[in-house]
């Protein structure tokens, strides 16, 4: 395909992303950044962990998502007595008329194309576990059968703050399957004075799709065909390296701070979550300064800080921003 008609479709596509962020918009007030990195995710074709305290519209988003997205999609509540059969389904003993037996597969709701785990720090890990070949793999192993998910196929998790009561930690496997964690804040006072104003009276916003699964698809394959530049891709590299205790790249901070860093999979993200920006935007490649801007949202849940280090009241986004700071200082110089 030539580049000229390259970016014509990148521009359609920058349109029709327009749209659907202004339809969310309907409903979801005052997150534009959740909101765009939310988009960059599914486009990206990942999974997306919200975290923030209950009230912050991660459940709206997920939901006003599926609709203007055109998704087949299904919610779990994660509780404490959720089995894993519960997300994936179980087989069933089931009697004919002629009196013989067999089992029959009664898929769960992880059949879908977009799956909303809606607080899922809340179940044990062996459930929460029950979605990492999910969500990797796109099918599901029960009884020695495998069953294909779905396709397009994404999670978006919601999940509470680990200092509240009843949450239990993700395991750093299925973390590590998160393409981004969206930290969601409080709205401001103007973003908030519009939602009580916008929530409370009779009307409600109706929500139309923009995009159906192919389309969704096809924008997915565009994303994969952008090119990235050299300088880019060392970027990428310099910053995931250099977040690794006892790399080379490592600086002082991290081989005294860090107990351990993002692997392999953190560069991938970044790089499909670089293209993505750079496609909500309506630009041909992604550059350093979307690599900067994704650095947080990517990094963050792959690293861990010591107990010194936390005990010294050292942040992990801090660490972040100065790794990513000299990251792009070496990729502009070179």
């Amino acid at each position: 395909m030539s580049e000229a008609a390259s970016l014509e479709q990148i521009k359609d596509l920058s349109a029709k992303l327009q749209a659907t962020k202004a339809m969310i918009g309907r409903r979801v007030i005052g997150q534009d950044k959740v909101v765009d990195q939310t988009l960059i995710t599914v486009l990206s074709g990942g999974h997306g962990l919200l975290v923030g305290v209950p009230g912050l519209a991660k459940t709206l988003l997920v939901e006003a998502l599926g609709t203007v997205l055109g998704l087949q999609s299904n919610r779990v509540q994660f509780t404490p007595d959720l089995m894993p059969a519960d997300i994936l389904g179980s087989e069933v003993l089931e009697t004919a008329d002629d009196g013989s037996r067999a089992f029959r597969f009664i898929k769960g709701p992880v059949f879908c194309q977009l799956m909303m785990g809606d607080e899922i720090n809340r179940a044990s890990p062996r459930t929460q576990s029950a979605l990492l070949q999910a969500m990797q793999e796109h099918h599901v192993t029960v009884a020695g059968q495998r069953f294909d998910l779905p396709e397009p196929f994404h999670v978006l998790a919601t999940q509470n703050p680990v200092e509240q009561e009843g949450t239990y930690p993700l395991p750093e496997a299925q973390l590590d399957r998160f393409l981004m964690q969206i930290d969601i804040d409080y709205p401001t006072y103007e973003n908030e004075r519009a939602i009580i104003l916008a929530t409370t009276g009779t009307a409600n916003s109706e929500l139309e799709p923009v995009f159906d699964a192919e389309s969704l698809m096809a924008a997915q394959q565009l994303l994969r065909r952008m090119p990235v530049g050299e300088q880019v891709v060392d970027m990428i590299l310099n910053l995931v390296r250099s977040a690794r205790p006892g790399d080379e790249g490592a600086t002082e901070l991290v081989n005294k701070a860090v107990v351990w860093g993002p692997g392999p999979r953190a560069a991938q993200a970044l790089m499909l979550a670089a293209r993505g920006r750079a496609l909500v935007e309506g630009r041909l490649a992604p550059s350093i300064n979307d690599v900067a801007a994704l650095a947080r949202p990517v990094l963050v849940h792959r690293m861990a800080l010591g107990f010194a280090a936390r005990a010294e009241n050292i942040s992990l986004l801090d660490v972040i921003d100065d790794l990513t700071e000299r990251a792009a200082k070496q990729s502009a110089a070179a």
